[in-house]
């Protein structure tokens, strides 16, 4: 079997299915490393497995099952079910070792796997990779058994939420797995909920599950302004990842969903740590330390920003692309889902709505986040280049992950990296004016077109 390298990536595992990366011969594979190296670090000796709706995920997900099986190691498969199920069940069951098959917001054509290394840990697809290059795996006979967690997940998150008053919501699924669960446990909260998307169909038939995707932000804006409802919430294909659209039909930004979620925090836990990507505006850390909190700034992705959280003993964390991770009240890895909850029970005790709420915090000039795609063996040299380039002008560089542009000049930033999960270079920009905006994001066009770098920039 042909093994490409490029699957295994830093914080998952993720490849195509369609040119042949993927196969069911890789999955047990990768299962048998995976057995391999939770009883080799004395990880556990049991772990869970869930998967996703797409169509190549349930035989994936058997394969994989069959390989963890064959090194002793026992298996508990909850079929379909998000990946912050997989995580809740960690915790329910006790066990450190557990497995997700999804490629999360990616298109159809490509699947992945999420592992995790102890109770809250992950293991990243790079680390995996040693142990399936050696080629030297465990063998034992594991116990396999079935249990699906949803009326247990749904009863404990609506435990820990109150919500004042019944908001209308839409919830928009985009035909991913989350249309199995977050209509139901919206109900039990107590929400009025108006289903969009929320049928199961792994061709993603209207777009791909991802709550930034342009076609998505705007669907789920049409059946807010239809429905007369509060505000719409869109969910990812595997329920780790949260888009929120006010009442007019407007999309805003998960950077911001995070202050609003911060303040119930801080409210209730003065002082508490709060951890965002270095994607994230300039407002999340002034209206943070206007609240007393203190913000601590990540570079993008799990580990990383649940190594951040350890170290700062943060409640709450968020990335720019819609993962939100609670520690507070709840087991600390993201979970779109609890956060979707908290966020209405955060607005069910407003006397505004989400716009007007949008329309207080500090304001920034501010692009989405652009992914280009550049292929995997690209990418670094040129994030690298330009980086180096900006260095030589004299101008002050963070370089938490990538490089993040300060120009005092233009009150802003520019920040240019590699995506962890695809073939992209990632770009986001922000000024305190419209003006300042366009210049930095000028700066950057300039030096990606002298490197011959025309590919569309995609919003996401």
């Amino acid at each position: 079997m042909e093994l490409s390298k490029s699957i295994f990536r830093k914080n998952d595992i993720r490849g195509r299915v369609d040119n042949g990366e993927l196969s069911e011969e890789l999955y047990e594979l990768l299962g048998k490393a995976y057995g391999t190296f939770l009883l080799e670090n004395k990880v556990a000796t049991k772990a869970v497995v869930g998967r996703d709706n797409r169509e190549t995920s349930e035989k994936f997900a058997q394969a994989f099952i069959e390989g963890v099986l064959s090194t002793g190691v026992d298996v508990i498969d909850l079929g379909i079910a998000l990946s912050p199920m997989v995580y809740w069940s960690q915790f329910s069951f006790d066990t450190g070792g557990s497995a997700m098959v999804t490629a999360s917001h990616n298109s159809k054509e490509w699947n992945g796997l999420k592992i995790s290394s102890g109770v809250g840990g992950v293991l990243s697809g790079e680390d995996l990779y040693k142990v399936v290059e050696r080629s030297s795996f465990k063998q034992g006979i594991g116990q396999l058994t079935h249990n699906s967690v949803k009326e247990e997940y749904i009863k404990d998150l609506v435990s820990r939420i109150n919500i004042e008053k019944e908001l209308k919501v839409v919830v928009n699924t985009g035909n991913g797995t989350a249309g199995f669960i977050v209509p139901d446990l919206m109900r039990a909260a107590g929400v009025e909920v108006v289903e969009h998307n929320t049928k199961s169909d792994p061709s993603f038939p209207n777009y791909t599950p991802n709550p930034k995707d342009p076609q998505m932000v705007e669907d789920t804006g049409k059946m807010v302004l239809k429905n007369k409802a509060n505000f719409g919430l869109a969910f990812d294909a595997d329920g780790d990842r949260l888009g929120l659209t006010d009442e007019n039909g407007e999309f805003v930004p998960p950077d911001l969903c995070l202050i609003f979620l911060a303040r119930d925090i801080l409210k209730n836990k003065p002082a508490s740590s709060i951890v965002c990507d270095v994607l994230c505006s300039q407002a999340v850390k002034d209206e943070v330390e206007a609240l007393g909190g203190v913000l601590y700034t990540s570079p993008i992705g799990y580990f990383p920003i649940k190594q951040k959280m350890l170290e700062s003993d943060a409640e709450l964390a968020g990335e720019i692309s819609g993962h939100i991770y609670y520690k507070y009240n709840y087991y600390g890895f993201d979970d779109a889902c609890f956060a979707a909850l908290n966020l209405i029970q955060y607005f069910s005790n407003q006397e505004k709505s989400v716009s007007q709420l949008v329309a207080e915090l500090p304001k920034y000039e501010s692009s989405p986040a652009y992914y280009i795609n550049v292929g995997d063996s690209n990418k670094e040299q040129i994030v690298k280049s330009i980086i180096e380039e900006f260095k030589k002008q004299g101008l002050e560089i963070l370089d938490i992950d990538g490089g993040k542009i300060i120009f005092p000049k233009y009150k802003g930033w520019g920040l240019i990296r590699q995506s962890n999960t695809s073939p992209s270079i990632v770009l986001r920009f922000e000024s305190k004016t419209k003006e300042g905006l366009g210049k930095i994001e000028g700066f950057f066009r300039e030096k990606l077109e002298r490197r011959e770098v025309m590919g569309e920039w995609r919003a996401g």
